[in-house]
């Protein structure tokens, strides 16, 4: 059988249609973690988030972060070691809405520990919100595990 023109521009008709058949299935099996789920009531409380941070940057001082056997070590600024200290610290992984780690925080001297788990591996961004009589901070710091 002799190749014509017209059984040419079919077959590559043919393999055009089944490569972008392919890159539909591909983009349709794509995972996508959403931030927030709520982006509207997340928005509309996020002014509390901004009073919070720039609190957090008037005390001058950062957070210090260790890591030691398989927990955090977090030390507030020491303004804030006097007084109980309560909130929440938020680990979240950019990469997998899965390893996100969320815990409540509790101290008394300005330092706590979130114990990790082994899996806990890679490039996150520590969200910590705490608040002592009445006061609310927010720190925000990247940390690679």
């Amino acid at each position: 059988m002799k190749l014509n023109w017209g059984h040419s521009i079919i077959i590559v008709y043919i393999i055009f249609v089944g490569g972008i058949l392919l890159l539909a299935i591909n983009a349709y099996q794509q995972k996508f973690d959403l931030v927030q789920e709520d982006y509207y009531g997340a928005e509309l409380k996020f002014q509390t988030v901004i009073d919070a941070s720039k609190r957090a940057n008037a005390l001058g001082a950062e957070l210090k972060l260790t890591l030691k056997d398989n927990k955090l070590w977090i030390q507030l600024p020491a303004i804030l070691e006097k007084g109980e200290l309560t909130g929440e610290a938020h680990l979240y992984c950019i990469a997998d809405e899965k390893r996100d780690l969320i815990k409540k925080v509790a101290a008394n001297n300005g330092q706590f520990e979130i114990e990790l788990l082994t899996t806990t591996k890679g490039n996150y961004t520590l969200k910590l919100s705490v608040e002592q009589k009445g006061i609310s901070y927010y720190f925000e710091k990247k940390v690679n595990l």
